[in-house]
C-alpha cells in the first residue's frame, strides 16, 4: 500500500505545552509496564523536541513510539492540554517509512492491513478454522504449548481467536429494518469488519435494540471496513483508500431515487470504540482531497456510538430483569471511547435503566487493557501484562459480568480472564446484549466462566 513520501515534523506548537509534570505517568499503558521514563508520554515528547532541534534522528528511538499503545490515557490526565494523541498520529506515518523495523515485523504489518479491513478475505482464511475455534483441539494446543512453537505474534493471534459460528460467515441484514411502532429516528449503522466475523451476535443486537426503541436501521449490503486498523498505525493513503469506499457504500443506499429512500439519516451509528474514534475523523482524514473533504466532513459529523445515541433518544422499549436475582456488572471503558471520544456516562445511563442490576468501575478504569488495535499482536509480551492486570482489576470488584463496547477489548478481556493469576474469570458482554437481552426477556441462566458469551434463555 503507497504511503506518503515525506510527513512533515510534529508541529512546534503541540510540544510545547508539555512541562513535564509527570501526570501521565501513572495512566500510561506502556510506561506502567516498562518503567521507563523513554517509554513514557514525556519521554518521547522529550525526543520530538530534540528530533525537531535536529540534535536526534527519529529512526534512533523508534522503538519508543512503537511502545506506544495509543489509548490517549495521557490526553484526558495532561493538566496542560497537551494534545498527544495528535503527536502520535502525526508520528506514526513517519516511522512507516522509516527502515526500522525487522523484515518479519513489516511484513506481519502487511499481512495484517491485507487482512483484518476486508471481511471477504478474513472470512475465506477462517472459514479452516470454524472446526478449531472453541474446540477440544484448540484447548490441547494451547494446554500442550504447540501454538508457542510459531512464535510469540502467532501464538498471540490463536489466543484471540474466539468460537466461530455460522452467522459470523454472512452478515445477513436486510437493506432496512423498520422501527416497531412509532418511527423515532432513521439511522445507518457500521458493521465493523473484525467485529461482523469475532462477534457477529453484537450487531444482530444492535438491530433488535434499535427497532425495539423505534429506530429504523439502514445497512448498506458490501459495505467494508471503516479504516480503524489502519489509521491507528499511520497507514494514511490505505486509511483514507476505506474511508472514500464507505462513505461511497452509504451515499448508494440513501438519499433520492436510492434503493434505501430519500429519507436522510439522523445518525451513522457504530457499536466499536475504535471504528467510532475514527469515522468521527473522516474531515480529517480525507480532508487533502477536495471532493472526498466535503462529503467527510458531514458524515464526521454524523457519527455516533450506539450507546451515546440511545442515551440522547431515550430507550422507551420496556426492560426486564436479566436473571431471577441481582446480578452485578463491572464496567470497562475502551479507550477510544473514554479517552477517543469522551464518552463515560452514556453505556452506565442505559444499563442502569435495567432492573436488579447494579454497575462497578475497576480502580484502574482509565488503564489501557492492552488490545489497542494490532497492539496485542505486534507487542504481544506487554499486551498480555496489561490485560492480565485489566482483568485482576475487574475481578476484584465482585461482578459476575463485564461489560464492553468494543471488539478488540472483548477478545483481549476473555484471554486476560483465562490466566491463572486473575481468579474467577468473567463471561464478557457487549452493553447492547445486556439491553436485548432485557428487552426480549430472556434473561441469562448460565454465567459461563469459560471463553464467548453465557447461554441466554430462549437464544441469543
Amino acid at each position: 500500500m503507497a504511503r506518503p513520501a515525506q510527513v512533515p515534523p510534529p508541529t512546534q506548537d503541540l510540544t510545547d505545552p508539555c512541562v513535564h509534570c509527570g501526570f501521565c505517568l501513572t495512566t500510561c499503558a506502556s510506561y506502567r509496564i516498562l518503567g521507563t521514563e523513554t517509554d513514557s508520554p514525556r519521554g518521547r515528547i522529550h525526543f520530538l523536541k530534540a528530533v525537531k532541534a535536529g540534535e536526534l534522528n527519529l529512526a534512533d528511538v523508534a522503538d519508543h513510539f512503537d511502545s506506544c499503545l495509543g489509548c490517549y490515557a495521557c490526553v484526558t490526565a495532561c493538566p496542560s492540554g497537551v494534545r498527544y494523541d495528535q503527536l502520535i498520529a502525526q508520528v506514526r506515518p513517519q516511522l512507516n517509512t522509516l527502515p526500522v523495523r525487522s523484515p518479519w515485523q513489516r511484513l506481519l504489518r502487511q499481512a495484517l492491513f491485507a487482512l483484518l479491513p476486508y471481511p471477504g478475505r478474513l472470512r475465506w482464511l477462517l472459514a479452516p478454522l470454524r472446526c478449531y475455534g472453541g474446540s477440544w483441539l484448540q484447548t490441547m494446543a494451547r494446554r500442550s504449548g504447540l501454538t508457542r512453537l510459531f512464535g510469540p505474534e502467532i501464538s498471540a493471534m490463536e489466543r484471540l481467536l474466539p468460537p466461530l459460528s455460522a452467522a459470523s460467515f454472512q452478515d445477513g441484514f436486510p437493506l432496512v429494518t423498520p422501527a416497531q411502532g412509532p418511527r423515532r429516528a432513521r439511522v445507518g449503522l457500521v458493521l465493523g469488519c473484525v467485529q461482523r466475523l469475532f462477534e457477529s451476535e453484537v450487531n444482530s443486537a444492535v438491530v433488535r435494540v434499535l427497532a425495539a426503541n423505534g429506530v429504523e436501521v439502514v445497512i448498506p449490503p458490501r459495505q467494508g471496513c471503516c479504516g480503524a486498523v489502519t489509521d491507528h498505525q499511520g497507514e494514511t493513503a490505505h486509511t483514507q483508500a476505506l474511508a472514500k469506499d464507505l462513505v461511497a457504500a452509504f451515499a448508494k443506499v440513501v438519499g433520492p431515487g436510492k434503493p434505501a429512500g430519500d429519507e436522510p439519516l439522523d445518525a451513522v451509528l457504530v457499536a466499536a470504540s475504535g471504528c467510532g474514534h475514527t469515522l468521527k475523523q473522516y474531515n480529517h482524514i480525507l480532508d487533502t482531497d477536495t471532493p472526498w473533504a466535503e462529503a467527510g466532513r458531514p458524515f464526521a459529523g454524523g457519527v455516533k456510538d450506539v450507546q451515546e445515541f440511545l442515551a440522547e433518544l431515550g430507550l422507551s422499549a420496556p426492560l426486564q430483569p436479566l436473571a431471577s436475582h441481582p446480578l452485578k456488572a463491572v464496567v470497562h471503558d475502551p479507550c477510544h471511547m473514554l479517552h477517543g471520544q469522551g464518552i463515560a456516562a452514556a453505556p452506565r445511563q442505559l444499563l442502569a435503566a435495567i432492573p436488579d442490576l447494579t454497575l462497578a468501575s475497576p480502580l484502574d478504569a482509565g488503564v489501557c487493557c492492552g488490545s489497542a488495535g494490532i497492539y496485542n499482536i505486534v507487542q504481544p509480551e506487554i499486551a498480555s501484562q496489561l490485560g492480565e492486570e485489566k482483568c485482576a482489576d475487574l475481578a476484584a470488584t465482585g461482578a459476575q459480568l463485564c461489560v464492553s463496547a468494543n471488539i478488540g477489548c472483548t477478545l483481549q478481556l476473555r484471554q486476560g480472564f483465562e490466566a491463572e493469576a486473575v481468579g474467577a474469570p468473567l463471561p464478557v458482554f457487549h452493553p447492547a446484549q445486556l439491553l436485548d437481552y432485557s428487552i426480549r426477556g430472556v434473561g441469562l441462566i448460565q454465567l459461563s466462566p469459560g471463553p464467548g458469551s453465557p447461554v441466554a434463555a430462549g437464544g441469543g
